[in-house]
């Protein structure tokens, strides 16, 4: 999706033309995509007096929640906050027990799980299946971590870095599974940590390759720029890794949810201002952010 945006105004005035890069691969995903697309299907078809309620947050973007909200969809912290109509079942997947709670209080479940969410839980079935003790590496008490825990049996645990491993008590056969947005950095560190100390290591890699592309192009681009913007839920584990990986690499980087919280000051004698979003950011909040820019740099 990469493109340069150029503005001229001022800057031409001032002997230079600015430049606006997005990342060549930035903003929602197909999985992401898809949970609003159903939500937003499924208000219509449960009837005019009929509640719709997502189960928590159906994605990371407050945005988006908000925008569900003033179509219909409302927002159930627990399924006692959805009396009776449709549930929507998050982006992150939850663990099996719930939704079997939901259908047994009568609600219609639309399950808007992302499907590489939904084959991390069959991978970590798998391992159990074949007698491995489950380690997930993920951010714990993340939502799409809870529910992988869910499939991956009664003695799974999370460990979200090299150092958690380190801590584990470890033995026999171990298998790992991966939260889609975590980075193969950590991943591999992981596994550098486990493999001495274990029989046996069996890795299957469920990072998203939505994911992979997003940081790659992030931080190639963050190499090119004076500035960058990341836009996306402060909410949102894969657009904070999208921060810091951008962060690492060009000091001047910005975490925004709303083009209004852009600054002017941020862009001080700027040439080359990148731009990258979060696997949870609509398009249009993306062309929201280039627009403003535009505005504070003229």
């Amino acid at each position: 999706m990469g493109e340069n945006v150029m503005y001229t105004a001022a800057a031409a005035a001032e002997g230079f033309v600015p430049t606006i890069e997005i990342a060549a691969h930035a903003g929602t995903c197909y999985g992401v995509q898809r949970a609003p697309d159903m939500a937003l299907a499924a208000a219509p078809q449960a009837g005019e007096n009929a509640q719709v309620h997502t189960l928590g947050p159906l994605i990371h973007n407050p945005i988006v929640v908000r925008e569900l909200a003033e179509a219909g969809v409302g927002l159930a912290e627990t399924l006692d906050d959805a009396a009776s109509g449709t549930v929507i079942i998050r982006a992150h997947g939850v663990v099996p027990q719930v939704i079997d709670a939901a259908r047994g209080r009568g609600l219609t479940v639309v399950d808007a799980s992302c499907p590489y969410v939904k084959k991390v839980h069959v991978a970590a079935e798998r391992l159990v299946r074949e007698g491995y003790r489950v380690l997930v590496v993920g951010e714990p008490g993340h939502p799409e971590v809870e529910g992988i825990l869910g499939h991956a049996g009664d003695d799974a645990q999370v460990v979200s870095c090299a150092a958690d491993a380190d801590a584990l008590p470890l033995k026999g056969k171990v298998g790992l599974v991966v939260q889609t947005t975590q980075t193969a950095q950590n991943l591999a560190e992981v596994v550098a940590a486990i493999t001495p100390r274990v029989q046996e290591l069996r890795v299957i890699n469920t990072i998203c390759a939505a994911t992979s592309e997003r940081q790659q192009a992030a931080a190639s681009l963050a190499n090119r720029c004076d500035c960058m913007v990341v836009v996306g839920g402060k909410n949102s584990g894969n657009t904070r890794r999208l921060a810091q990986i951008c962060a690492d690499v060009c000091e001047r980087t910005h975490h925004i949810e709303e083009a209004s919280e852009l600054q002017a000051a941020w862009f001080t004698d700027a040439r080359h201002i990148g731009i990258t979003a979060g696997a949870s950011t609509p398009q249009e909040h993306i062309e929201r952010a280039v627009e403003r820019i535009k505005e504070l740099c003229r």
